[in-house]
């Protein structure tokens, strides 16, 4: 599990909320996608996404995600939740996230999510900046090189 993580350039640990389980006694399906988005944000601030989209006006939205769930979880427990950039596009990047549980010590779910660019003056999409390109690019490294160490 340690191994796996160290593989990805963003991660938060989350508690496991007891009001986040259903009556099924298990963390209900729609709170995995807050636990994605958790480590989302995480990314998005250490590429300075956000203060890109202060100054620039451009800025991330969901366009798709998905979940594959592994095993269930339960309160008490702790996950750490991950995400990296999978793959760049021109106008899009595909995140890739996974869940895993501290009780179980193994991966209770995993996802993607197809993040745009949007210029939100006109509404449109934009073309990935060579900036952000970039900033993707050496966070993903960082992620590789602590795994090889």
């Amino acid at each position: 599990m340690i191994n796996t993580i160290s593989q990805f350039p963003a991660s938060v640990d989350i508690p496991v909320v007891w009001g986040e389980m259903d009556a099924f006694q298990h963390v209900n399906n729609v709170v995995y996608f807050r636990y994605f988005e958790s480590a989302r944000i995480q990314y998005f601030e250490q590429m300075q996404l956000l203060k890109f989209m202060e100054t620039t006006g451009v800025g991330p939205i969901l366009a798709a995600t998905d979940c594959k769930y592994r095993i269930p979880l339960t309160f008490p427990d702790k996950v750490t939740t991950c995400a990296r950039v999978k793959e760049v596009r021109d106008c899009d990047f595909i995140m890739e996230y996974k869940v895993f549980s501290h009780q179980h010590q193994k991966l209770a779910a995993e996802g993607t999510g197809r993040i745009v660019l949007l210029d939100f003056k006109t509404n449109q999409k934009v073309e990935l900046p060579p900036e952000l390109r970039d900033r993707i690019e050496e966070l993903e490294r960082e992620g590789n090189s602590r795994n090889q160490v």
